[in-house]
């Protein structure tokens, strides 16, 4: 490979980095949502998830937050909601489980494997950022 083939190779290669970051964030997004909501939610969000019906409470559809909040999405309900980390005791009880606590866990292991200075808050931030995010893009027009 000559030294101009190279340099266009490179320089392809770093523009699309940014563009293959956002890919993996969004599918991590979307992998904590299926691995972690759609059981209740659904696939698509709906609330119509296998074990919807197990739960006390009807299972949210996550589809409509926007809808039902005068067209905006409410970014920090969802994603404390989806933390749980800080219980709102005016807020009640929770069917839903908080992933805040799991996250944390998660981390844990994370920065045992790659033997990274460890910093949970910023995995568990990263994580529930995707979720929401995800949440976000399921959202009805």
């Amino acid at each position: 490979m000559n030294g101009l083939t190279r340099s266009f190779v490179l320089a392809t290669a770093l523009m699309l980095v940014p563009a293959i970051a956002t890919a993996q964030q969004a599918n991590i997004g979307q992998l904590e949502y299926e691995s972690n909501c759609a059981v209740c939610h659904g696939m698509s969000g709906t609330g119509d998830g296998p074990l919807a019906g197990l739960i006390t409470e009807m299972t949210a559809n996550l589809t409509t937050l926007a809808e039902n909040n005068n067209g905006v999405f409410p970014f920090n309900l969802v994603y404390e909601t989806i933390d749980g980390r800080r219980m709102v005791e005016a807020h009640g009880t929770r069917d839903m489980p908080a992933w805040g606590f799991e996250y944390n866990d998660r981390a844990v292991e994370y920065y045992m494997d790659y033997r990274a200075p460890y910093d949970a808050e910023s995995f568990i931030r990263g994580r529930i950022l995707a979720l929401t995010t995800y949440i976000y893009e399921l959202q009805v027009d």
